[in-house]
């Protein structure tokens, strides 16, 4: 038995399970810091956020390898992050019930497995199949990392943690590419996989160490709730990243493209109404929307969620099918941006407790949405290297002020028995994000490329992944314009976070 171990138990009667364990009722709880536990659960969130993005600039080589088309391969993303996206918030709920220790070392097994499956596919179906399942352990692990600081830091403690945990998927989401690129040359793209192997291993042993077990909560599942949301997400992403492939008709029989993302749409309402209705124990409670800053950031958290995912498909195949990089030289244009990131994160981690939410996040949202303006301009073939690399570096700069900060907006008022269902619902919303961006970036870029009088295969293209120069122009241009729709959602982020209020613990009012 760890350390850690016995801290619940002193804190089991009042539920003081959001007490910072320094400060618990009996006296092992006071020798026991939350930041080892902290650091066990970021390890294996980091694994799991780098695979949302990872993929994107191993696309060329998976494509040369399982002859399959852009379209397919962008659902080894989409369907990872759907089968994440959907069962998400019942599994932070899973985290209340029986313990979020338990089903955070339940999904780490599940990920590392599936990682492993990943990495021996053939087919482009299966490692589709083998993505859902990844996807699905990711569910598992993403809630309890958000719920257990919740609970083992106190509020004015907590708006570090948030902050450690909003920059790691911040970070993760840039280094995936650079990793993936590294791997995809050194080995082959079944090592950006293969890899997470090892590194789950670690962060099991970590985790069992580190991470305390907590008090636990009945509660009752909302199966009809996760049934109307799991349908009306497959039926609506489905819907927009097939449309093009399908000319926007028919799928099947009576099926027509129209049809479902209609039905994908009532869908998600019947879901919301039955939140409302259901009285006994919602899979969403809405209560949690009536915190300003909840609802404002989970608005807010789609957006660069959905901007994260997107950018990096026309980034990485403009500069390996246009410029002609290797996927290390390609990510290697990401180094700067991650750089940047990094660096930034602590200062602005410093600012979340004594500056209003509104001027870091919204100087963060305006950054980024200027930075990929530019970039989507600088797309041609005769662009200069730090053309690329200067507006990716300015996305960099602007990132650092908004993962950290909007976290830990989301989860400052949030009441501790609210932890599950509250980090549930954010970790839910932002992986939705991530799943449009990515199905919306698939659509836009096939028709961006039909629009510019392109009709070719990229699979059947020449010379290690590049294409003939006599498409250089409209392939680039097809894959700029394609960027624009980046700058356009994150003006929807922008204006949610320029309306949040100052949290009632923590930073000032200053305006």
């Amino acid at each position: 038995m760890t350390r850690t171990e016995p801290t619940p138990a002193g804190r089991r009667s009042a539920g003081a399970a959001a007490a910072p364990p320094s400060t618990g009722d009996d006296g092992s709880a006071e020798e026991t810091s939350p930041w080892p536990a902290l650091w066990a659960l970021v390890l294996g969130f980091f694994m799991i956020m780098v695979d949302s993005t990872i993929v994107t600039v191993a696309t060329p080589a998976i494509i040369e390898d399982l002859r399959a088309g852009v379209n397919e391969v962008v659902w080894v993303t989409s369907a990872y992050l759907l089968a994440y996206a959907v069962p998400v918030m019942i599994t932070g709920r899973l985290g209340d019930r029986f313990g979020p220790k338990r089903i955070y070392l339940s999904g780490l097994a599940v990920f590392t497995v599936a990682s492993l499956a990943c990495g021996l596919t053939t087919t482009v179906g299966a490692l589709v199949v083998a993505r859902v399942v990844q996807g699905l352990g990711a569910s598992m692990m993403t809630p309890q990392t958000m719920a257990v600081i919740t609970r083992i830091f106190p509020p004015d403690r907590r708006g570090q943690a948030m902050a450690l945990w909003g920059a790691t998927a911040g970070v993760a989401l840039l280094v995936g590419p650079l990793l993936g690129g590294i791997l995809v040359d050194a080995l082959s793209w079944e090592w950006i996989f293969f890899v997470n192997v090892p590194v789950g291993l670690i962060g099991f042993w970590l985790a069992m160490r580190n991470v305390p077990r907590l008090p636990t909560h009945q509660h009752r599942f909302d199966w009809l709730g996760v049934a109307l949301s799991g349908v009306g997400m497959f039926l609506l992403v489905f819907g927009i990243q097939e449309g093009h492939q399908y000319d926007w008709g028919t799928v099947t029989g009576w099926v027509s493209v129209p049809l479902m993302i209609a039905a994908g749409v009532v869908f998600l309402g019947l879901f919301v109404v039955w939140q409302h209705y259901n009285r006994r124990e919602p899979l969403i409670p809405l209560s949690l929307f009536t915190d300003r800053n909840f609802s404002l950031a989970n608005i807010a958290i789609i957006a660069i969620a959905f901007t994260f995912t997107a950018m990096g498909f026309p980034t990485m195949l403009y500069a390996q099918l246009v410029r002609g990089y290797s996927p290390t030289q390609a990510a290697l244009l990401l180094v700067p941006m991650a750089l940047l990131s990094i660096v930034l994160a602590r200062p602005v981690g410093s600012l979340i407790d004594r500056v209003h939410p509104r001027y870091v996040t919204g100087a963060g949202f305006a950054t980024v949405a200027v930075s990929l303006v530019w970039l989507s301009l600088a797309l041609t073939p005769e662009a200069a290297v730090w053309e690329i690399v200067a507006p990716l570096a300015l996305t960099g700069a602007g990132s650092a002020a908004i993962w950290a900060p909007l976290a830990a907006t989301a989860t400052r008022n949030l009441a501790p028995q609210q932890a599950g269902a509250g980090s549930g619902v954010y970790n839910a919303t932002r992986q939705v994000g991530a799943v449009i961006g990515s199905a919306a970036i698939a659509v836009l870029m096939d028709s961006r490329i039909a629009a510019n009088g392109l009709s070719f295969d990229p699979s059947q293209s020449s010379g290690g992944g590049g294409l003939p120069p006599a498409v250089y122009d409209p392939f680039s241009t097809a894959m700029g314009q394609s960027l624009l729709i980046a700058p356009a959602v994150l003006l929807v982020g922008l204006a949610a976070v320029l309306c949040f209020a100052a949290p009632r613990n923590g930073a000032r009012s200053t305006g």
